[in-house]
């Protein structure tokens, strides 16, 4: 058995998807629905803060979704299901933000204007019933900043904070997902921040 063979066996081993995905691959779609389950809500997170738009993002995790589905036979294992997963909806958000990038800059609007484009329901959750109306929309209001911020982000940016910062991959996952040296990722996510941080200062005063 070749290197490469026994590497892919141990990352099935470790993965939790491995026995649903083989699953998959004999045609299984209950299996599937349970990947979908299990994942479905930290991609909509992660197409949802790299497209600002939730039903934009709804429509990419469809996407991304359909696609793993019809490709799910000729997964191999090189790199986690989770990983080939959620790299196939960062192109799709890609793809979106590439589409879109020419009207934006027809439509620009100021960072520091709250009801801009994607300042809407950054989470969409029930609000706490400790708070009080007053509270909420101030909770709202810096959501929708932090997301404006986070949209201003060149693509290539935002979607390694995004994957880093906000969802928690670790560095190896994420050049798996980009197809990126590690490197590369953490001098993109260094910039990311800093440029993050000073849109931040310039939104909601001093920031950590």
């Amino acid at each position: 058995m070749t290197a490469p063979v026994i590497a892919a066996l141990n990352r099935m081993t470790d993965d939790e998807d491995a026995d649903a995905v083989l699953r998959c691959q004999r045609g299984d779609a209950d299996a599937f629905e349970a990947l979908v389950e299990r994942h479905q809500k930290r991609m909509l997170n992660v197409a949802y803060r790299m497209l600002g738009d939730y039903d934009e993002a709804c429509d990419v995790v469809q996407e991304a979704f359909l696609a793993a589905w019809r490709a799910i036979r000729s997964f191999r294992g090189e790199a986690k299901f989770s990983t080939w997963l959620y790299g196939i909806a960062v192109n799709r958000a890609r793809n979106r933000i590439r589409q879109s990038q020419g009207r934006s800059r027809r439509e620009t609007a100021s960072i520091d204007d709250p009801d801009g484009p994607g300042a809407g329901g950054v989470r969409r959750e029930v609000p706490d019933c400790g708070e009080s109306a007053e509270e909420r929309l101030e909770k709202k209001e810096i959501e929708a900043r932090v997301q404006r911020c986070i949209g201003a982000l060149e693509p290539e940016h935002r979607e390694v904070l995004v994957l880093r910062d906000i969802q928690g991959f670790s560095y190896e996952e994420i050049a798996g997902m980009l197809n990126l040296p590690e490197g590369t990722v953490k001098s993109r996510l260094f910039r990311a921040r800093a440029v993050l941080k000073d849109c931040l200062v310039r939104v909601l005063g001093e920031w950590p």
